[in-house]
Protein backbone atom coordinates (compact mmCIF):
# COMPACT_ATOMS: atom_id res chain seq x y z
CA UNK A 1 0.00 0.00 0.00
CA UNK A 2 2.75 2.11 0.99
CA UNK A 3 4.91 1.52 -2.55
CA UNK A 4 1.15 2.58 -4.26
CA UNK A 5 1.02 5.62 -2.64
CA UNK A 6 4.20 6.44 -3.02
CA UNK A 7 3.93 5.49 -7.12
CA UNK A 8 0.80 8.13 -7.22
CA UNK A 9 2.73 10.68 -5.43
CA UNK A 10 5.57 10.41 -7.77
CA UNK A 11 3.12 10.67 -11.27
CA UNK A 12 1.76 13.54 -9.75
CA UNK A 13 5.47 14.86 -8.76
CA UNK A 14 7.26 13.86 -12.10
CA UNK A 15 4.14 15.34 -14.47
CA UNK A 16 3.44 18.74 -12.97
CA UNK A 17 4.79 21.55 -15.35
CA UNK A 18 7.08 23.92 -14.19
CA UNK A 19 6.57 27.35 -13.50
CA UNK A 20 8.03 28.56 -16.88
CA UNK A 21 5.85 25.93 -18.74
CA UNK A 22 2.53 27.32 -16.78
CA UNK A 23 3.51 31.02 -17.97
CA UNK A 24 3.85 30.24 -21.47
CA UNK A 25 1.45 27.32 -21.84
CA UNK A 26 -1.20 28.02 -19.66
CA UNK A 27 -2.62 30.99 -20.95
CA UNK A 28 -2.35 29.26 -24.65
CA UNK A 29 -4.10 25.78 -23.46
CA UNK A 30 -7.06 28.16 -21.44
CA UNK A 31 -7.53 30.11 -24.77
CA UNK A 32 -7.65 27.24 -26.65
CA UNK A 33 -9.99 25.42 -24.63
CA UNK A 34 -12.56 27.75 -24.38
CA UNK A 35 -12.32 28.15 -28.02
CA UNK A 36 -13.37 25.34 -28.22
CA UNK A 37 -16.14 25.43 -26.18
CA UNK A 38 -17.48 28.89 -27.61
CA UNK A 39 -17.76 27.19 -30.86
CA UNK A 40 -19.86 23.98 -29.74
CA UNK A 41 -21.94 27.16 -27.60
CA UNK A 42 -22.48 29.00 -30.94
CA UNK A 43 -23.10 25.71 -32.68
CA UNK A 44 -26.20 25.11 -30.71
CA UNK A 45 -27.05 28.51 -30.16
CA UNK A 46 -26.74 30.63 -33.42
CA UNK A 47 -27.14 27.38 -35.76
CA UNK A 48 -29.48 25.22 -33.68
CA UNK A 49 -27.71 22.06 -33.69
CA UNK A 50 -28.76 19.81 -31.26
CA UNK A 51 -26.79 18.96 -27.85
CA UNK A 52 -26.33 15.48 -28.84
CA UNK A 53 -24.14 17.49 -31.59
CA UNK A 54 -22.11 20.16 -29.45
CA UNK A 55 -21.70 18.35 -26.58
CA UNK A 56 -19.31 15.77 -28.50
CA UNK A 57 -17.81 18.26 -30.90
CA UNK A 58 -16.17 19.48 -27.84
CA UNK A 59 -15.38 16.51 -26.55
CA UNK A 60 -13.97 15.66 -30.03
CA UNK A 61 -11.88 18.66 -29.98
CA UNK A 62 -10.82 18.36 -26.16
CA UNK A 63 -9.50 14.98 -26.55
CA UNK A 64 -8.44 15.07 -30.40
CA UNK A 65 -5.89 17.88 -28.79
CA UNK A 66 -5.35 15.59 -25.89
CA UNK A 67 -3.81 13.31 -28.07
CA UNK A 68 -1.57 15.66 -29.75
CA UNK A 69 -0.55 17.04 -26.47
CA UNK A 70 0.62 13.51 -25.34
CA UNK A 71 2.20 13.31 -28.52
CA UNK A 72 4.45 16.25 -28.52
CA UNK A 73 4.73 17.20 -24.87
CA UNK A 74 4.09 14.04 -22.79
CA UNK A 75 2.04 13.24 -19.75
CA UNK A 76 3.18 17.15 -17.97
CA UNK A 77 1.61 18.41 -21.21
CA UNK A 78 -1.40 16.61 -20.69
CA UNK A 79 -1.80 17.55 -17.31
CA UNK A 80 -1.25 21.45 -17.94
CA UNK A 81 -3.90 21.13 -20.70
CA UNK A 82 -6.74 18.76 -18.08
CA UNK A 83 -6.42 21.68 -15.94
CA UNK A 84 -6.86 24.72 -17.90
CA UNK A 85 -10.02 22.37 -19.81
CA UNK A 86 -11.72 21.96 -16.24
CA UNK A 87 -11.11 26.05 -15.55
CA UNK A 88 -13.36 26.35 -18.73
CA UNK A 89 -15.86 23.57 -17.57
CA UNK A 90 -16.06 25.48 -13.88
CA UNK A 91 -16.53 28.67 -16.14
CA UNK A 92 -19.09 27.53 -17.61
CA UNK A 93 -20.89 25.57 -14.84
CA UNK A 94 -20.49 28.76 -12.72
CA UNK A 95 -22.49 30.76 -15.99
CA UNK A 96 -25.13 28.00 -15.62
CA UNK A 97 -28.42 27.47 -17.81
CA UNK A 98 -28.71 30.01 -21.10
CA UNK A 99 -24.93 30.62 -20.91
CA UNK A 100 -24.07 29.39 -24.50
CA UNK A 101 -20.74 27.54 -22.80
CA UNK A 102 -23.00 25.76 -20.32
CA UNK A 103 -25.91 25.11 -23.04
CA UNK A 104 -23.16 23.01 -25.14
CA UNK A 105 -22.75 20.56 -22.71
CA UNK A 106 -25.81 19.96 -20.84
CA UNK A 107 -28.57 17.83 -22.52
CA UNK A 108 -32.04 18.92 -21.81
CA UNK A 109 -33.01 15.15 -22.37
CA UNK A 110 -31.45 14.79 -18.47
CA UNK A 111 -33.33 17.34 -17.13
CA UNK A 112 -34.02 17.82 -13.79
CA UNK A 113 -29.95 16.53 -13.95
CA UNK A 114 -28.31 18.41 -16.56
CA UNK A 115 -25.78 20.14 -14.22
CA UNK A 116 -24.86 16.68 -12.69
CA UNK A 117 -24.41 15.07 -15.79
CA UNK A 118 -21.77 17.40 -17.01
CA UNK A 119 -20.11 17.19 -13.50
CA UNK A 120 -20.21 13.36 -13.43
CA UNK A 121 -18.50 13.18 -17.29
CA UNK A 122 -15.88 15.51 -15.94
CA UNK A 123 -14.72 13.91 -13.04
CA UNK A 124 -15.27 10.35 -15.10
CA UNK A 125 -12.55 11.36 -17.29
CA UNK A 126 -10.55 12.95 -14.99
CA UNK A 127 -10.30 9.58 -12.96
CA UNK A 128 -10.10 7.66 -16.15
CA UNK A 129 -6.88 9.65 -17.20
CA UNK A 130 -5.05 9.46 -14.00
CA UNK A 131 -5.72 5.57 -13.62
CA UNK A 132 -4.51 4.60 -16.93
CA UNK A 133 -1.43 6.99 -16.77
CA UNK A 134 -0.70 5.75 -13.69
CA UNK A 135 -1.43 1.95 -14.03
CA UNK A 136 -0.65 1.84 -17.83
CA UNK A 137 1.44 4.86 -19.04
CA UNK A 138 2.47 3.13 -21.91
CA UNK A 139 -0.93 2.45 -23.17
CA UNK A 140 -3.03 5.50 -21.62
CA UNK A 141 -3.27 7.36 -25.17
CA UNK A 142 -5.66 4.26 -26.33
CA UNK A 143 -7.39 5.65 -23.83
CA UNK A 144 -7.53 8.90 -25.46
CA UNK A 145 -8.21 7.54 -28.91
CA UNK A 146 -10.85 5.14 -27.92
CA UNK A 147 -13.30 7.51 -25.60
CA UNK A 148 -12.09 10.67 -27.82
CA UNK A 149 -12.74 9.82 -30.96
CA UNK A 150 -14.76 6.36 -30.85
CA UNK A 151 -16.97 7.35 -28.04
CA UNK A 152 -17.35 11.05 -29.31
CA UNK A 153 -19.14 9.82 -32.43
CA UNK A 154 -21.32 7.58 -30.95
CA UNK A 155 -24.15 10.35 -29.73
CA UNK A 156 -23.97 11.60 -33.00
CA UNK A 157 -24.80 9.28 -34.82
CA UNK A 158 -27.45 7.54 -32.54
CA UNK A 159 -28.99 11.10 -32.82
CA UNK A 160 -28.85 11.01 -36.24
CA UNK A 161 -29.40 7.76 -37.39
CA UNK A 162 -30.39 5.73 -33.63
CA UNK A 163 -33.38 3.42 -34.56
CA UNK A 164 -32.43 0.01 -32.26
CA UNK A 165 -32.33 1.55 -29.21
CA UNK A 166 -31.40 -0.47 -25.65
CA UNK A 167 -31.55 0.98 -22.14
CA UNK A 168 -28.44 2.20 -20.57
CA UNK A 169 -27.21 1.81 -16.98
CA UNK A 170 -28.24 4.94 -14.58
CA UNK A 171 -27.27 5.84 -10.95
CA UNK A 172 -30.14 8.07 -11.04
CA UNK A 173 -33.50 8.13 -12.38
CA UNK A 174 -33.03 9.59 -15.41
CA UNK A 175 -34.07 7.45 -18.73
CA UNK A 176 -30.61 6.80 -20.07
CA UNK A 177 -30.34 4.98 -24.02
CA UNK A 178 -28.17 3.97 -26.14
CA UNK A 179 -28.12 2.33 -29.93
CA UNK A 180 -26.81 -0.13 -32.10
CA UNK A 181 -26.46 2.47 -34.38
CA UNK A 182 -24.20 4.26 -31.98
CA UNK A 183 -22.55 1.23 -30.75
CA UNK A 184 -21.26 0.08 -34.20
CA UNK A 185 -19.89 3.98 -34.59
CA UNK A 186 -17.66 3.12 -31.29
CA UNK A 187 -16.35 0.27 -32.99
CA UNK A 188 -15.69 1.56 -36.29
CA UNK A 189 -13.91 4.62 -35.03
CA UNK A 190 -12.37 3.38 -32.37
CA UNK A 191 -10.64 0.93 -34.76
CA UNK A 192 -9.77 3.59 -37.75
CA UNK A 193 -8.36 5.97 -34.71
CA UNK A 194 -6.02 2.65 -33.32
CA UNK A 195 -4.72 1.75 -36.72
CA UNK A 196 -4.16 5.24 -38.10
CA UNK A 197 -2.37 6.55 -34.55
CA UNK A 198 -0.48 3.71 -34.71
CA UNK A 199 0.56 3.44 -39.07
CA UNK A 200 1.55 7.39 -38.77
CA UNK A 201 3.61 6.94 -35.21
CA UNK A 202 5.34 4.08 -36.78
CA UNK A 203 5.21 2.60 -34.07
CA UNK A 204 3.05 -1.06 -34.96
CA UNK A 205 2.71 -3.31 -38.16
CA UNK A 206 -0.81 -3.19 -38.34
CA UNK A 207 -0.70 -6.11 -40.12
CA UNK A 208 -1.52 -9.64 -38.96
CA UNK A 209 -1.88 -10.52 -35.54
CA UNK A 210 -1.45 -6.83 -34.40
CA UNK A 211 -4.60 -6.06 -36.57
CA UNK A 212 -6.20 -8.35 -34.85
CA UNK A 213 -5.21 -6.85 -31.26
CA UNK A 214 -6.70 -3.55 -32.38
CA UNK A 215 -9.85 -4.79 -33.56
CA UNK A 216 -10.31 -7.25 -30.39
CA UNK A 217 -9.54 -3.92 -28.56
CA UNK A 218 -12.50 -1.62 -30.40
CA UNK A 219 -14.87 -4.36 -29.76
CA UNK A 220 -14.49 -4.90 -26.07
CA UNK A 221 -14.08 -1.22 -25.41
CA UNK A 222 -17.97 -1.24 -27.96
CA UNK A 223 -19.29 -3.94 -25.36
CA UNK A 224 -17.63 -1.50 -22.29
CA UNK A 225 -19.15 1.86 -23.44
CA UNK A 226 -22.84 -0.32 -23.44
CA UNK A 227 -23.12 -1.33 -20.13
CA UNK A 228 -21.04 1.38 -18.51
CA UNK A 229 -23.40 3.72 -16.48
CA UNK A 230 -25.13 6.57 -17.48
CA UNK A 231 -21.93 9.56 -17.71
CA UNK A 232 -18.98 7.27 -15.84
CA UNK A 233 -18.23 5.55 -19.55
CA UNK A 234 -15.24 8.47 -19.67
CA UNK A 235 -13.24 6.52 -16.96
CA UNK A 236 -14.14 3.18 -18.57
CA UNK A 237 -13.36 4.15 -21.63
CA UNK A 238 -9.72 5.18 -20.86
CA UNK A 239 -9.38 2.34 -18.18
CA UNK A 240 -10.17 -0.73 -20.36
CA UNK A 241 -8.15 0.23 -23.98
CA UNK A 242 -4.99 0.95 -22.01
CA UNK A 243 -4.94 -1.87 -19.76
CA UNK A 244 -6.17 -4.14 -22.84
CA UNK A 245 -3.08 -2.04 -24.66
CA UNK A 246 -0.80 -2.72 -22.07
CA UNK A 247 -1.92 -6.71 -22.08
CA UNK A 248 -1.50 -7.82 -25.38
CA UNK A 249 1.10 -5.53 -27.19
Amino acid sequence: MASQAEDILRFFVENTPDWPTLAVGGPIALAWAALCLLVSGLLKTRWKLKTGYTRKCFHFLIFGTVVAVHWRWGTPGVCLFGGMTSLVIAYALVRGRGHLMYEAMAREKDEPRRTYYVIVPYFATLIGGLLSNILFPATAVFGYLVTGLGDAVAEPVGTRFGKHEYRAPALTGVRATRSLEGSLAVFAASLLSLIAYFALAHQLDVSGGSLLVLVLISAVSTVVEAVSPHGWDNTTMQVVPALLGAALL
